[in-house]
């Protein structure tokens, strides 16, 4: 449930980045959320006053506002954080920088690869890897490796909910299928 509430939040901010006179940029307001859900993150006792319950709604709006002001945020970024704030779903800001990141990505044609592999691949071989996706996908393909140690070798690689397995286990899967079948 808080994937999608988030994800209603993202939407409509994501929204008003794209309109035509909108005064933040999609990129600049990357650049702020990435920074806001850094500052949060990295700062355990601004998490805690954030996310209690026995902190009003003031008081966090008070102290997002004092935040936002050394750190130069937009006055549109800042009303997404107070609104957030208002609903008391303050627990739902790193979703919601996820979410605002997927958006942008997706108005933009853009989609996001999870490459597991078995050992570390040399750049040639990244880039080939996220020019087949970007060619099956039909979409510019930003790609995420990492490395799986119960991958036997090969890759596996999700874009969304497709899942395009080039993995040994996979290979063998589908022979041992078409051998049985």
């Amino acid at each position: 449930m808080s994937e999608a509430l988030a994800g209603r939040y993202a939407s409509a901010f994501v929204d008003i980045l794209f309109e035509p006179n909108s005064p933040l940029s999609p990129e600049q307001a990357l650049v702020e959320i990435r920074s806001f859900d850094s500052m949060v993150a990295s700062a355990p006792d601004l998490k805690h006053i954030l996310n209690s319950p026995a902190v009003s709604r003031q008081r966090k709006r008070a102290v997002v506002a004092q935040i936002a002001n050394q750190a130069g945020l937009s006055t549109t970024l800042r009303n997404l954080i107070y609104v957030v704030i208002d609903r008391g779903r303050t627990s739902l800001l790193p979703a919601l920088r996820e979410r605002v990141e997927e958006f942008i990505d997706l108005r933009r044609g853009i989609a996001r690869a999870h490459v597991l592999t078995a050992s570390p691949l040399n750049d040639g071989d990244k880039a080939s890897i996220a020019a087949e996706l970007s060619r099956v996908s039909g979409k510019q393909v930003q790609c995420d490796f990492q490395l799986d140690s119960t991958l036997l070798g090969g890759v596996l690689a999700r874009i969304g909910s497709t899942v395009y397995d080039g993995s040994v286990r996979g290979k063998l899967a589908a022979l041992k299928s078409r051998l049985t079948a």
